[in-house]
């Protein structure tokens, strides 16, 4: 702070960098303050941790978190190919050669990190024996003996990718958590997108728990967003949670079912009027023109239900969804063939009055 006070008195500002500011104490955090809110020094602070835990109140009020990203694979895959490339600060004084597996998984092995990109890569080269030309030929089992960690077999975007989430889907259906937890491991473990599998359970909810199990579309949301909170690694245990949730839960795939009839149908018979009683009637004359004229009220009915057809005339009595006998949709099955039996014996009750 001495040398920042002279620096000023010359008219010069202090830049002070402290990396991992996280391991300083409450006290030692608080010592920076009055330096900072006096601006004999503009502070920054570089921490892994999460800064609202590890940095004092009163500092962080006075700052600017910027958080810093993990690179993308194609960023790593350049700081690689420049590592070798350059004499000076990298390998480039060596005769290499290193294979497009290999350096898939230096890059999956890094995590979005240069530096362990960096040790991935100058660990392999030199696991590499040269041969008679000096030549390091870096293949897979180079690389995956350097950092003693084996390659996935896994590709984003091609055939494993599909073998994968197929095999993650299916198990979900066939109720078989052990297996589910398998798959979401090994594409998390292989660097799949943990907000994709996070999706691909969402729809899941819904195509094939549906109705049976309406909490499952509620837990596998919560998943998400748990993991969107909390991010890796810790946010994975939320994925693995909505996983075995959604495997233990009865399965249904009525809602998919009566989806699809609806889209045939709209093909089939097109735009088809809304039925005059159910549309709304805000002016004269749409009310001289018969809009709302005899709609019931279904809350004024006993037990809420009312006999009216809410679909077009041309689709009266036509049915879409059929609950199965399974989880709740038990209970919707029993409640709309409760509510049919109402309606039956209103329409004929109505029909004795006229």
């Amino acid at each position: 702070m001495e040398r920042a006070r002279a620096a000023m008195a010359g008219g010069g500002r202090t830049i002070l960098f402290v990396d991992e500011i996280h391991h300083f104490n409450k006290a030692q955090q608080d010592a920076f303050l009055p330096h900072v809110e006096s601006g004999l020094i503009t502070l920054i602070g570089a921490t892994t941790e999460n800064p609202s835990f590890e940095v004092i109140s009163p500092l962080l009020s006075r700052s600017r978190v910027v958080v810093l990203e993990p690179l993308a694979d194609d960023d790593l895959k350049g700081l690689v190919r420049r590592a070798l490339a350059d004499p000076e600060r990298g390998l480039g004084g060596l005769r290499v050669e290193l294979a497009e597996e290999a350096l898939e998984h230096i890059v999956r092995w890094a995590d979005g990190d240069a530096r362990r990109a960096l040790s991935g890569l100058e660990a392999a080269v030199m696991t590499a024996q040269p041969d008679a030309a000096g030549l390091r030929r870096v293949s897979l089992k180079v690389a995956e003996e350097a950092m003693q960690r084996r390659a996935l077999l896994y590709d984003k975007a091609g055939e494993e990718h599909y073998n994968l989430i197929s095999a993650l889907h299916k198990s979900l259906r066939d109720s078989d958590p052990d297996a589910a937890l398998y798959w979401l491991a090994r594409m998390l473990v292989a660097g799949e997108d943990p907000l994709y599998l996070a999706r691909r359970m969402v729809r899941f909810a819904s195509e094939d728990v549906g109705n049976a199990d309406p909490q499952a579309l509620v837990v596998a949301l919560a998943a998400m967003e748990s993991y969107r909170f909390l991010g890796s690694p810790e946010g994975e245990l939320a994925l693995a949670q909505a996983a075995v949730y959604l495997a233990c839960a009865p399965k249904s795939n009525a809602l998919y079912g009566a989806l699809g009839r609806v889209r045939r149908e709209i093909n089939a018979s097109g735009a088809l009027p809304v039925p005059l009683h159910i549309r709304n009637a805000p002016t004269g004359l749409m009310k001289r023109l018969g809009y709302g004229r005899g709609y019931r009220y279904a809350h004024e009915a006993p037990e809420a239900v009312v006999a009216q057809e809410d679909l077009p005339e041309a689709l009266r009595g036509k049915r879409f969804y059929f609950p199965t006998e399974r989880g709740f949709e038990k209970t919707i099955r029993e409640r709309l063939a409760y509510w049919a039996r109402l309606k039956k014996a209103q329409a004929e009750k109505d029909k004795g009055d006229k």
